[in-house]
C-alpha cells in the first residue's frame, strides 16, 4: 500500500482535515448553501421540503455535497433540553475523505486522486462514469450526476485550500460546528470537547472517524456524536470495502497460470 493511499500528505505538508462537532449544529444549513454558492453546485429540487422533518436535502449526493440533517428523538418531557417531549438532534453530514480510500483503489481513470493536503478529489474531466467508487465508498457519500454519469462529491475547497483559505463551510458556519485545520490538532481538541461534554452530563457524546485504528484507517472529516451512529444513518463499523483485493488479485493471477500451465500440457500431450 503506498504512502499517498494511506492518506499521508507530502512530507512537510500537515494532513488536513474537518471536525464536525454535532452538539453545536443549529441547523441553519448556511454550510449547504456555502457550499453550491463557492462551488457552483447545482441544486437537486425547488429548495421545497421533502417531507423528512425539516430536510430539503435528504441526503449527501453529486448536488449535495454537505447535508445537514435533522433527526426527532420522543423523550421525556422532563428532558430539560427537549420541547414538548421531542429532541432534536442535528449533523452536517460530508465525504470523510476517509485514510484508506477505497474509491481510490477501483478508479480505473486516475480521476479520484489524494491532494497534498490529505484529501481525496474528483477530477471531473478524468472521470469515465463507471461507477466502481460509487459502490466502493463504505459511507455511500459518491453519488453520479444523471446527465452523463460522473460522480461528484466534497473536495473540502481544495482550490481554497491552496490559496491559504478555509473550506467555504467551515467559513459561513456561524457555531465553529465545523472546524478546519491540521487533523492532529482537530483529534486533540476533539477529546477534550468529549471530555467536556461528560463532565456536563452528556454521557452519550462521543467520536466518530477520528480513530486511526478503525476499519478505514480513520477519516479526514470526524465527528462529535451524541448518539449512536446508526441515528445519524452511519455505519457503526466503516470498513474498506477493496481489503480483499491484493487477495482476490493473487488468487485471480494464480487460476489464471493454473489455466495456462493446464492448455499448455493439453496441447503438448496432444502434439506428441
Amino acid at each position: 500500500m503506498s504512502v499517498t493511499q494511506l492518506g499521508m500528505p507530502s512530507i512537510g505538508v500537515p494532513r488536513k482535515g474537518f471536525f464536525t462537532d454535532t452538539s453545536l449544529c443549529i441547523g441553519c444549513k448556511a454550510c449547504e448553501v456555502a457550499c453550491k454558492e463557492w462551488n457552483s453546485v447545482p441544486a437537486d429540487t425547488a429548495l421545497e421540503l421533502s417531507g423528512e422533518s425539516f430536510d430539503n436535502t435528504s441526503a449527501l449526493g453529486a448536488n449535495s455535497w454537505r447535508h445537514v440533517a435533522f433527526i426527532e428523538q420522543k423523550v421525556p418531557a422532563a428532558d430539560p433540553s427537549a420541547n414538548d417531549g421531542v429532541k432534536w438532534l442535528m449533523s452536517s453530514d460530508v465525504c470523510k475523505h476517509c485514510t484508506h480510500a477505497a474509491c481510490l483503489d477501483v478508479c480505473p481513470t486516475g480521476a479520484l486522486f489524494r491532494t497534498e493536503h490529505g484529501t481525496v478529489v474528483v477530477q471531473q474531466d478524468i472521470c469515465n462514469g463507471c461507477g466502481y467508487c460509487v459502490s466502493a465508498c463504505p459511507y455511500g457519500v459518491i453519488d453520479q450526476r444523471p446527465e452523463d454519469g460522473r460522480v461528484f462529491k466534497c473536495t473540502m475547497c481544495y482550490d481554497r485550500l491552496g490559496a491559504g483559505e478555509e473550506p467555504a463551510c467551515a467559513k459561513a458556519c456561524p457555531t465553529k460546528s465545523i472546524q478546519y485545520g491540521e487533523l492532529d490538532e482537530l483529534r486533540e481538541r476533539a477529546d477534550a470537547r468529549v471530555a467536556e461534554l461528560h463532565e456536563r452530563g452528556e454521557e452519550g457524546a462521543r467520536l466518530y472517524g477520528h480513530n486511526p485504528e478503525d476499519g478505514v484507517g480513520g477519516d479526514g472529516a470526524f465527528f462529535l456524536l451524541l448518539d449512536e451512529p446508526e441515528t445519524y444513518g452511519l455505519p457503526p463499523d466503516p470498513v474498506v470495502t477493496t481489503k480483499d483485493l491484493p487477495v482476490m488479485w493473487k488468487r485471480a493471477a494464480g487460476a489464471a497460470a493454473g489455466l495456462l500451465l493446464g492448455a499448455v500440457a493439453v496441447f503438448w500431450g496432444a502434439k506428441n
